[in-house]
């Protein structure tokens, strides 16, 4: 026993002393449930979905409906796009203030039914009837393109950062700064590599998974791969700015969870962010994560193409070279 205590007891204050590690394990979990305390902060969760276009619905005050509790009322800029959602159910209705007025529900949705009989009920029967029909986009649908997205980020910036960190402390990298290579060609290399690595292990798990499950694919395949292996770049571009300077693996590590963690829960990976705080919304465009996703679902469930993601791949683009740039910049071979 006094052997077995000697060994607890030193692993005990290695662990102590390891500053960095120590503070992970303390602030991860503080931060992880303040950040969903503030992202669903707010009164009781509204039950229903309404868009409402071509009219803010706070100065709608005219029409009785749109003072409906628990209802949420969002402004759509977009017709046909928020006719998309609501055949695929992301809508429980869509009004058009008009003129003039009218609005859309899908006839096989139970939430589109309940609403089509309370906004009868409170006396707008101007309102033109539209009827609409669609599958209903699957949670897994739903889910598919983020758990994609999320599995290329660890593999992208955890595959890029332990190996350049444990090259530079094995002394690889002081070995090869002999040689004529440079840091951009070094880091570009190393891009390269991973991104290959990257496309054929998230083809084979997507069509695997789309044997299984049947995937709900409206978009070019194409434009599918070419938003991934963009947002691979960008991600593998975060991870060598990551890793251009640290020599500590375990440092490393806890720098990457900083990265990942936000990106995961906070990107919509899990869960849609409309419902959550503004403020969150805004932080979660800051993330790489978040386009990829954005862009990814935008093709896979509604047939986005090239014009309507384009916004996103510009992100991702520019991010990508302010990464590369100052990650080469920031490069120490020892």
């Amino acid at each position: 026993m006094k052997r077995f205590f000697a060994v607890l007891h030193a692993r005990n204050l290695e662990f102590l002393r390891d500053r960095s590690a120590l503070a992970w394990n303390i602030i991860l979990p503080f931060f992880i449930v303040l950040g969903f305390a503030f992202a669903f902060s707010g009164g009781p969760r509204d039950l229903f979905k309404v868009g409402v276009y071509r009219g803010n619905p706070s100065e709608q005050s005219d029409i009785a409906f749109l003072k409906t509790k628990y209802v949420q009322f969002i402004p759509v800029d977009n017709l046909q796009t928020a006719q998309r959602k609501v055949e695929h159910h992301q809508l429980d209705m869509l009004l058009d203030v008009g003129p003039p007025t009218r609005y859309w529900i899908n006839t096989d949705s139970p939430n589109g039914y309940v609403l089509e009989q309370m906004l009868r009920g409170s006396g707008a029967e101007t309102f033109e009837r539209n009827a609409l029909t669609g599958r209903e986009v699957r949670y897994v649908d739903w889910l598919a393109p983020g758990i994609f997205a999320m599995n290329m980020m660890f593999s992208c910036l955890f595959g890029i950062g332990y190996v350049i960190v444990r090259y530079r402390k094995n002394g690889v990298l002081k070995r090869l700064k002999a040689t004529p290579l440079g840091a951009f060609e070094f880091l570009t290399a190393q891009v390269v590599s991973r991104m290959s690595l990257i496309a054929l292990v998230t083809t084979i798990v997507y069509v695997g998974c789309d044997l299984l499950i049947d995937f709900t694919m409206h978009g070019s395949y194409i434009m599918l791969a070419f938003t991934f292996t963009l947002g691979a770049v960008c991600l593998i571009s975060l991870g060598l700015l990551t890793a251009a300077r640290f020599a500590s693996e375990e440092f490393a590590g806890g720098v990457l969870n900083v990265l990942t963690w936000p990106m995961m829960l906070l990107s919509g990976v899990w869960f849609s962010l409309e419902g959550t705080h503004p403020w969150v919304q805004k932080i979660a465009q800051i993330f790489p994560l978040t386009h990829v996703v954005n862009a990814a679902r935008a093709i896979m469930l509604d047939g986005a193409g090239f014009v309507e993601v384009l916004p996103q791949l510009l992100v991702l683009g520019v991010m990508s070279a302010v990464f590369l740039g100052l990650a080469a910049a920031l490069f120490r071979w020892e």
